[in-house]
């Protein structure tokens, strides 16, 4: 796997705490050049301090995914300091909008659908042309499975609409983007990562909305059962390293084992598992 990803290129959204920046970490001690992508220009700058001080390669760049100047902007930027793109992780998120739908202001709505949705567009976008010329490259969609029924006996959370909403439309932009790249060679992934103790999870149940209508995030966060970030950012590296480009368009989760994920590939694809659909 080493041999794999030593060289490659990658690109981190929301890399500066959290998932981005153990994903950050894991892919440096292979080998991996980075730009690490967050909004503040301090945060950003003290994660990458984090992988300077193992050796690795980052270039610090801070953008707002939601705009299209400023993305192509990091990308420009990443090729002129790294090389061509290899890898593109979309992990930056947004989770504001709690509560009845009546309630929540249209633009916080709007603001997590366009962070979670729309910039993992453009960061595509980007990225792609310079993918499809060489015929390689990968990207990770950091999802959720607010996005989707894992269980007969799931139920909506309705007073996370927003989130909810765009992680699933994440979801089906995965296999969509999967299925028009695949012919160029690029393959194309959606992560859940569990349930993990980030600063949008622990402001959105610490803040007056989520005590009221979201009390379980506290209780989550209070009985410890969290899943660690490195748990997700050991999967981007398994997934990095191409041992599973034969599931490309798949959601898959942090929590299951690798190697029994891959060797199950054919029956995965025959049967239409880890995927989003209507079944009657």
């Amino acid at each position: 796997m080493a041999e794999a990803l030593k060289g490659q290129v990658a690109i981190i959204t929301g890399g500066s705490r959290g998932i981005g920046l153990a994903i950050a970490k894991a892919l440096a001690t292979e080998g991996v050049a980075m730009a690490l992508i967050a909004r503040s220009t301090a945060a950003v700058h003290e994660a990458s301090e984090t992988i300077w001080a193992t050796g690795g390669r980052v270039i610090p760049l801070s953008a707002d995914v939601t705009d299209q100047r400023d993305v192509a902007r990091i990308v420009d930027e990443t090729v002129r300091q790294l090389g061509p793109v290899d890898l593109l992780i979309n992990n930056a998120g947004s989770a504001s909008a709690i509560g009845p739908i009546w309630e929540i202001e249209p633009e916080t709505w709007w603001a997590d659908v366009t962070t979670n949705l729309f910039g993992t567009f453009l960061c595509s976008r980007a990225v792609l042309p310079g993918m499809i010329a060489r015929h390689h490259g990968r990207i990770v969609n950091v999802v959720s499975s607010f996005g989707l029924y894992t269980r007969p006996e799931s139920t909506p959370s309705p007073y996370v609409s927003a989130y909810s909403s765009s992680k699933a439309a994440a979801i089906v932009f995965t296999a969509s983007l999967a299925a028009t790249t695949h012919s160029y060679g690029i393959s194309v992934f959606g992560l859940r990562p569990g349930l993990v103790r980030t600063a949008l999870v622990e402001e959105g149940a610490r803040s007056a909305a989520g005590q009221k209508w979201v009390p379980e995030m506290q209780a989550a966060l209070d009985s410890g059962r969290l899943i660690p970030p490195e748990v997700a950012a050991r999967w981007v590296t398994f997934l990095a390293s191409g041992e599973a480009d034969d599931l490309s368009g798949r959601v898959l989760s942090a929590t299951d084992d690798m190697t029994t994920v891959v060797s199950r590939r054919d029956e995965i694809r025959r049967e239409g598992r880890y995927v989003l659909r209507l079944i009657e």
